[in-house]
C-alpha cells in the first residue's frame, strides 16, 4: 500500500473531471441559499453528511473487494435525480479513463467493458483505490472530502469569495470527515455478511429537485 497514491487520488488536479461540476452549489447560490462563507459551510456540512457518506460507503466498498456492478445498481436505488445520475456517470467515465492509464488493473479494465457509458463514480473511484493499493478507509477519506472540496472551490468562482475563507471550512469540517469516512468504511465491512443494506442510504432531497432545475438552465457556469 502507498499512501502517495491516496494524495495522488484526492489532488484535484487529478484528470477525472471534477472541476467542470460543483456539486450541487451553483444552484444553491442561484436560489440565494449560498450566499457567504456561514451558509456555504452548512451546505457542505449537510452535503458531506448525506450524499457525501453514501458515495464515501460505495467507494469503500469498492475498494473491499465487492462486485463493482452490483454497487453501481446501489448507487442507482440511491440516486433518485435522473440529473444526479448522468452526472455521476459522466465523471465515473472520465475517472476511469484516468485511472487506467494510471493504475492500470484487470477489474478497471472488466468495469470499462461492462459499463462502456460510465459506471457512477463513487464506484470507480473506490475499485481505482482497490487498484492504487489502497485501503477502503483511505477511499472513503478520498471520497468524503472530495463531497465538500468540490463545492468550496466552486463557490470561490461562484460568488467570489476569499480562497481563504473556503479552504478554512475544510479545515473546520476535518473531524466531520473523519466521522463519515470511518462510518463509510465499517458500513462497506458489514456488506461481506449483511448484504448492500448495510450500506449508507442518506438522502438530500433538495440536492435532487436543484440538480434537475440546474439541467435545464441554459446559462450555467458548471455541469452541475
Amino acid at each position: 500500500m502507498s499512501r502517495a497514491a491516496l494524495l495522488v487520488l484526492a489532488d484535484g488536479r487529478f484528470p477525472a473531471g471534477g472541476h467542470a461540476h460543483s456539486g450541487g452549489a451553483e444552484p444553491a447560490v442561484t436560489a440565494g441559499r449560498v450566499r457567504d462563507v456561514a451558509s456555504l459551510a452548512e451546505f457542505c456540512r449537510g452535503r458531506l453528511h448525506t450524499s457525501g457518506l453514501v458515495a464515501a460507503g460505495l467507494a469503500a466498498a469498492a475498494a473491499a473487494g465487492i462486485d463493482p456492478l452490483l454497487l453501481d445498481e446501489a448507487a442507482d436505488a440511491r440516486m433518485p435525480a435522473p440529473a444526479l445520475r448522468q452526472s455521476a456517470r459522466r465523471l465515473g467515465r472520465q475517472m476511469l479513463r484516468a485511472a487506467r492509464a494510471t493504475w492500470p488493473s484487470a477489474e478497471l479494465d472488466a468495469l470499462a467493458a461492462a459499463r462502456p457509458r460510465g459506471a457512477h463514480q463513487p464506484v470507480v473511484l473506490g475499485l481505482t483505490g482497490r487498484s492504487a493499493g489502497l485501503t477502503p478507509l483511505d477511499v472513503a477519506y478520498a471520497a468524503a472530502y472530495e463531497s465538500v472540496s468540490g463545492p468550496a472551490t466552486a463557490t470561490v468562482r461562484l460568488l467570489r469569495l476569499d480562497p481563504f475563507d473556503a479552504i478554512t471550512i475544510l479545515a473546520r469540517l476535518a473531524a466531520d470527515i473523519d466521522h463519515v469516512a470511518a462510518q463509510a468504511a465499517d458500513a462497506a465491512q458489514r456488506v461481506h455478511a449483511d448484504g448492500l443494506d448495510a450500506l449508507p442510504a442518506d438522502s438530500a432531497p433538495l440536492l435532487d429537485i436543484t440538480a434537475e432545475q440546474h439541467a435545464t438552465r441554459p446559462a450555467r457556469l458548471f455541469a452541475s
